[in-house]
């Protein structure tokens, strides 16, 4: 053997060694990051090839990024991996591999510009690569997607749909087609999510041969088909996908279905996954919450919140990934709603905490930024409810500011018609139902919310004393409530409807309104509605001389009342309360102390003319 052959042996022996030993201290326990470090950086001193150069530079990058917090000097080896890297040919693995990492740095210390240029030119390099191509396209889209960037993220996930169907890997061409529905979800291209809902559909069910990649599939179609419906308000007509939907994960959450690694783990194309299928587990239990809470089942809504709380803090136990703590803030936020409805308010405050809580622990306070708009808006709700008109305004009011969301903003601009309505301000209620009218005519937006829309200018020719307007309101209202099973859209309708007919002497048309109104707030619960109803009740009752009828129906009323008064004097009380005076930057952080002393408790009424601003907010 010759001097030069025993020398690169001798060599390449140290950098098995020096890798074999950095290795062993990684995965020691506990691990030794500082020696592993010292073994990766000694193989510099033996000026080894370039590629294991480069690997060394990514492998440096991979344990600084993982262990420690010093960025700098992980961008600094990544970096270096990526210059000696880029020119070399069949290296693509540590080539793309650490311009995708690079990109995660750059998003680390919010440098997305940084991130999509660096993904731009490896996703131009990996052409020939489909594998690293598809995979670099959808860590692309998504950081397009997060930048609000919805335009380029669908178009870039349509060239990986193109990329996928000429490599043959059908199961990642419908990866990227429901992707590329869910992009436009968000934008809100009705016409083409349901062309590609479509296409991507009829391919699951004749081109997917495996079964387990089949269901999984389908999961995630079913998954966007019921958020479709439910943007839309079509509480009805989402049933059976969500039943399906549900019978699905069932199955893929059976103990003898096979492991993620199993199902996608033989063929590189199919290694991708949209989500795990424990995370895929909490988003059906979110919808379902979802779905629950808009047809007006609060108990239910309720219940599989906390199944589904409970299931995110199981997996946060195993790994902290950054997802559970946006399905943890969505959850929050509909039981928010909820609890309001049911008039606990002080529970409410206290889950609008929570979810204030969830957004400043996450990295670069990234959820408070998206979600502070429906944070202003809960916040909103909850001042209405307890009277405090002036900061339910203002909260309003930052909500339309901050969000680019047309229902968010559609949502609290009715809610703010109904302070400007309460408070008698009829030239801004105008303006904003007027601009409200306007934004939403050539636009198809949610049944539910054009319901709402229906029900304010109902409440508002009912406070005019124009009777038979608020009549032919409610009447539209009641015909979009009924047919999709908007049950707290209905009974709203029904006891205003009841008022209405209540006003003109009608008291035989004022009932046949009020009871089916009662039985749904019943079945719902409503006590806002509940609180109404029964003095509607009470006052037809005395005009019947009912007297046994008209004191059940007093005794309801004023136990309805002294529920909401005792849960407003709770939430004066709460340290949370505080929290109706945010109105820009960082939500506060509340502690213990008592506001008791310093707001006023409001009393509900007992007569049916002090009744109807009891019911405050459109949910």
């Amino acid at each position: 053997m010759s001097v030069a052959n025993t020398g690169a042996a001798s060599q390449d022996a140290c950098y098995i060694s020096l890798l074999g030993l950095a290795e062993y201290f990684r995965t020691s326990q506990p691990p030794n990051i500082k020696k592993c470090i010292q073994c990766l950086q000694a193989l510099f001193t033996f000026q080894p090839p370039s590629k294991v150069e480069a690997r060394t530079h990514l492998q440096m990058g991979q344990v600084l990024m993982a262990y420690t917090c010093n960025i700098n000097l992980a961008r600094q080896h990544l970096e270096q991996a990526w210059n000696i890297s880029e020119p070399l040919m069949n290296f693509d693995d540590v080539k793309f591999d650490t311009a995708s990492l690079l990109a995660q740095l750059h998003l680390q210390t919010e440098q997305s510009s940084h991130a999509k240029a660096m993904l731009r030119r490896a996703v131009e390099l990996s052409q020939n690569n489909v594998y690293w191509h598809c995979k670099l396209l959808l860590q692309l889209s998504q950081i397009h997607a997060n930048d609000r960037e919805y335009s380029l993220a669908s178009d870039l996930l349509a060239v990986g749909a193109e990329s996928a169907e000429e490599a043959g890997a059908t199961y990642l061409k419908v990866l990227f087609l429901l992707s590329r529905a869910m992009i436009l979800m968000i934008e809100r291209k009705t016409n083409d999510v349901l062309a590609l809902l479509n296409s991507a559909g009829q391919i699951i069910d004749n081109n997917i041969p495996n079964p387990h990649q089949k269901e999984y599939l389908k999961v995630f179609f079913l998954v966007l088909q019921v958020c479709y419906y439910l943007a839309l308000g079509q509480v009805k007509t989402v049933k059976p996908s969500l039943k399906q939907l549900q019978m699905s994960i069932q199955t893929i959450m059976a103990p003898n279905w096979p492991s993620d690694e199993v199902i996608f783990g033989s063929n590189q194309l199919e290694m991708f996954v949209w989500l795990p299928k424990e995370q895929l587990y909490v988003l059906v239990y979110l919808v379902t919450v979802s779905h629950s809470m808009m047809a007006g089942y609060m108990d239910k809504a309720q219940k599989y919140t906390e199944k589904a709380l409970t299931q995110i803090e199981k997996l946060k136990l195993q790994e902290d990934k950054s997802i559970l703590s946006v399905f943890k803030v969505i959850l929050l936020e509909h039981i928010v709603m909820c609890r309001m409805v049911m008039g606990n308010r002080e529970l409410a405050i206290r889950e609008i905490a929570a979810a204030r809580d969830v957004c400043l622990a996450s990295p670069h306070r990234n959820l408070l930024k998206r979600h502070s708009a429906q944070l202003h808006c809960l916040i909103g709700l909850y001042s209405m409810s307890t009277s405090f008109f002036e900061h339910a305004e203002r909260q309003f009011l930052v909500c339309v500011s901050e969000t680019s969301e047309r229902d968010l903003k559609l949502f609290a601009n009715l809610n703010l018609a109904i302070i400007y309505l309460r408070t008698k301000r009829e030239a801004d209620l105008k303006q904003i139902l007027d601009a409200v009218s306007t934004e939403n005519t050539h636009t198809y937006s949610s049944q539910a919310l054009m319901g709402g829309f229906y029900y304010v200018q109902g409440l508002h020719a009912f406070h005019k004393n124009s009777f038979h307007e608020a009549k032919r309101f409610l009447r539209e209202t009641l015909k979009m409530a009924n047919a999709e099973d908007l049950n707290r859209l209905t009974s709203c309708s029904l006891v205003l409807l009841s008022h209405v007919f209540l006003s003109i002497g009608n008291s035989k048309e004022s009932m046949n309104m009020v009871t089916p109104a009662m039985q749904l707030a019943s079945k719902i619960p409503d006590i806002h509605v509940q609180l109404w109803g029964s003095a509607i009740l009470k006052d037809l009752h005395r005009m019947s001389k009912d007297v046994q009828h008209e004191k059940e129906a007093y005794a309801n009323h004023v136990k309805y009342s002294e529920n909401l008064i005792a849960d407003q004097r709770k939430c004066v009380q709460s340290s949370h309360h505080e929290l109706v005076n945010w109105f820009q930057g960082d939500p506060p952080v509340t502690s213990g102390a008592s506001l008791a002393s310093l707001l006023p408790v409001a009393a509900a009424e007992t007569s049916t003319t002090a009744a109807t601003p009891q019911f405050g907010q459109f949910y």
